[in-house]
């Protein structure tokens, strides 16, 4: 049995060149995002790793009242399929390492990245979307996408992530704040709900980002309604 009342969150975050943009706003929302989960009863730890054509672990498994400040430094390209890869397969090692009933009721897996895979070497999109779909239906974890410079239901669906938890961002100044605002609120309900009881895959079905979060991410994306599923 594991413990309702931990959360592990697993972020990967994109560092490359074209991030420069948004460097101070992406600093401030994950920031932000950090702060809300604070707000929140229950024990939980977080794992942040981030990506170029190089992956790194930024910490791994730190208590949530103890993650610095995000220092955001980007370059080089996008191997985002082989980063994804690396952090579910950290992330799974890490976690079973801990007693079962010492192990997260819910793992939070957030992905966020503004633009296109460029320069993976190991994994395509569908062994990524297969993994994917394995973690969410063997061990429970819940997997969200954000994305700039694409249509972000069409590309986390590429990878097993539903419409409902894939969030398009824009890259002017609030955009990245409102994703991880809407990002925040998601995790918040997901925690809220499985530490009431609710299994992780039943508390996926209420998580689902809203019609407001979706504009004030991205004012000028255009999403229509019937392309947003609740899962």
């Amino acid at each position: 049995m594991t413990d309702v009342n931990y959360t592990h969150i697993a972020f990967l975050l994109d560092r490359s060149g074209s991030m420069m943009s948004i460097k101070s706003d992406t600093e401030g929302g994950f920031d932000a995002y950090i702060e809300s989960q604070k707000t929140q009863s229950g024990r939980c730890t977080v794992t942040l790793a981030q990506f170029d054509d190089q992956y790194e672990e930024v910490y791994a498994g730190r208590d949530l009242q103890s993650v610095p400040k995000l220092d955001l430094q980007p370059r080089g390209s996008t191997a985002l399929n082989d980063s994804i890869a690396a952090l579910v397969r950290s992330t799974g090692e890490y976690l079973a390492a801990l007693p079962e009933k010492r192990r997260p009721g819910s793992v939070i897996f957030g992905i966020m990245t503004d633009g296109m895979e460029n320069a993976s070497q190991e994994w395509t999109r569908p062994a990524i979307k297969a993994l994917i779909e394995e973690q969410e239906k063997k061990y429970d974890w819940t997997f969200s996408y954000m994305g700039a410079n694409q249509d972000a239901i069409e590309v986390g669906g590429s990878m097993g992530i539903p419409a409902g938890r894939s969030l398009t961002y824009g890259t002017g100044t609030g955009n990245v704040r409102a994703a991880m605002a809407a990002y925040g609120s998601s995790s918040a309900a997901l925690r809220h709900s499985v530490a009431s009881g609710v299994a992780p895959a039943a508390a996926r079905e209420n998580i689902a980002y809203s019609m407001a979060q979706r504009v004030a991410a991205a004012p000028d994306a255009d999403v229509a309604v019937d392309q947003v599923d609740p899962a």
